[in-house]
């Protein structure tokens, strides 16, 4: 057993040297790769030879190893002190997550070197068991605070919580936490026990600080706007390195705010934020300076674009090529030919009516429609990516639907299905996964309105008539069975769904055919099912 995680706080050295009066640290860090093993393209998915052939391609980790190793040789040669740190969600999304189960993830993470890793929700797809392989598995430390493991045979002992690295002669404390909402988005069972995140750090600030660290940073998987949070409302906080909400910071074009982004904090200083999107596209460099007595002076720095002009790692580039020969087959299989690209990208699936929640909820609702069901509700969480025009491989599709979901049938009334959309509605300002793509309905979104009272003219398609849902009625719905579990907080399907069947055909199969059956002129389009005030 590694002893840095067997207890609350302990050492881990990265490299020896001198502290000087102002002391600086540079952190390299990712977030929510998302099993991008093979680089992508620009709408996030596997990038394909063609592309590659044109150097339009992005990521993967054999470009991400390049990239640190030139970064921390570099800078270490200049006598600089740095870290690599892992903001959460190395699982799932690829076909490599789906073939190999997290043993890719060890392999790679281990040869890049990471410094410490903070827990993802996506961590726990597979249960305690797809984290414990994780956490077995790497050379360095996994943590997550808020976390009671004690009840967990696979995870007791094994996931830490806060811990110092000793970097250039001083001590770095690192604290985490997870997003409270983990148990509705990904599978970590009854034995694993959430506590208050907000509490949970602030506790493990106190520790580190008690037992006379003066550098902590908050390595989180709780979204921007939480981190945020962290850094206004927790004293002795230094810096948030965060993931979870994939969000992009710095001075381009799309980004929601500056790299990093400053936050007024409790002891009246200035809180650097720092999160890097996605996917592996781009490496964090924040530069972090304190003075003698431990006071932040200096935070700057800017996410570094790994496109075609850093040249991937050698070795991992062929392990890579090694490892994805079983699934090249079926990835390369031709299932359709679409005219025009399908919008699935995070922030038009989760925030408004989009091209790929119409095809997926469309796709689902023609499968059964000669079962009595009329209508088809798809979360927006559930679709990771877009798909460009042209010949759409089964790789595609699986990079879209990438869980192994299987299409639920149910019933439910009236009121349900409006609860159903609530709760869709409920955490949109955080773009949260659980916003409702539908088929077969229609309804009108007000995102300033309070919670659990934003939907408003619900309407049911009736042949080709559209008439206001009644609320007493019952109606046969299609979902996946992940939602009808109560995932993304639709505990309405789980509490109060009628005859449902569980076991249909897996989503992405389902999509498939649909596709194939559309021809090749087929454009999706955007037809008003969903309208946001």
């Amino acid at each position: 057993m590694k002893r840095w995680l067997m207890v609350s706080a302990a050492v881990v050295v990265l490299s020896s040297g001198a502290a000087q009066a102002d002391y600086t640290l540079h952190v390299l860090h990712i977030n929510d790769f998302h099993s991008r093993v093979e680089p992508i393209n620009a709408f996030d998915s596997t990038c394909d030879a063609e592309t590659e052939a044109k150097n339009e391609c992005f990521g993967g980790v054999a470009r991400l190893a390049t990239k640190i190793r030139e970064l921390r040789d570099g800078l270490k040669a200049e006598g600089q002190n740095v870290i690599v740190l892992d903001a959460g969600d190395q699982y799932q999304g690829s076909l490599f997550y789906t073939t190999y189960k997290g043993k890719d993830t060890v392999e790679f993470m281990n040869a890049i070197g990471f410094d410490a890793m903070a827990v993802g929700n996506h961590e726990f797809d597979d249960g305690p068991h797809g984290l414990q392989l994780l956490v077995e598995g790497v050379k360095f430390p996994v943590v997550s605070g808020n976390l009671d493991l004690s009840q967990s045979p696979e995870l007791k002992d094994k996931v830490g919580g806060a811990l110092t690295l000793e970097v250039g002669g001083e001590q770095v404390g690192i604290v985490s936490a997870l997003a409270m909402d983990t148990p509705e988005t990904a599978s970590p069972g009854d034995k694993v026990i959430f506590h208050d995140d907000m509490d949970s750090l602030k506790a493990d600030v106190q520790e580190l600080t008690e037992s006379g660290v003066n550098k902590i940073i908050a390595l989180t998987h709780t979204g921007y706007k939480r981190d945020q949070e962290f850094a206004a409302e927790i004293s002795g906080i230094d810096a948030v390195i965060g993931g979870h909400s994939h969000t992009l910071l710095g001075d381009m074009e799309g980004a929601a705010g500056p790299y990093p982004t400053m936050v007024k904090g409790a002891d009246g200083g200035e809180v650097p934020v720092a999160t890097a999107y996605s996917y592996g596209k781009y490496l964090g460099h924040l530069e972090l300076t304190w003075d003698d007595d431990g006071k932040l002076i200096k935070a700057e720095g800017q996410p570094i674009l790994l496109d075609a002009s850093v040249v991937p790692d050698e070795k991992l580039a062929a392990r890579v090529k090694e490892m994805a020969a079983p699934i090249e087959q079926l990835k390369q299989k031709r299932v359709a030919e679409i005219a025009v690209p399908i919008d699935g990208s995070r922030e038009s699936c989760r925030a408004k009516e989009c091209e790929m929640g119409n095809l997926v909820a469309d796709a689902m609702l023609a499968r059964v429609k000669d079962q009595g069901i009329s209508i088809a509700i798809q979360n927006g969480g559930g679709l990771r990516t877009s798909i460009p025009a042209g010949v759409v491989t089964m790789g595609d599709v699986l990079s879209v639907l990438p869980f192994q979901n299987t299409l639920s049938t149910f019933q439910l009334k009236g009121a349900d299905v409006v609860a159903a959309l609530e709760n869709g509605a409920s955490q949109i300002e955080e773009g949260a996964g659980r916003f409702a793509q539908v088929a077969g309905l229609k309804y009108t979104l007000d995102s300033s309105a309070p919670v659990g009272s934003r939907i408003g003219d619900v309407q049911v398609r009736d042949g080709s008539d559209w008439l206001p849902i009644d609320l007493e009625a019952v109606y046969g719905v299609v979902s996946q069975n992940y939602m009808r579990a109560g995932g993304d907080g639709y505990r309405v399907f789980a509490d109060n769904a009628m005859a449902a069947y569980d076991f249909g055909p897996d989503l992405a199969d389902v999509l498939a055919d649909y596709l194939a059956k559309q021809g090749p002129d087929f454009a999706p389009k955007l037809d008003g099912r969903i309208t946001v005030k």
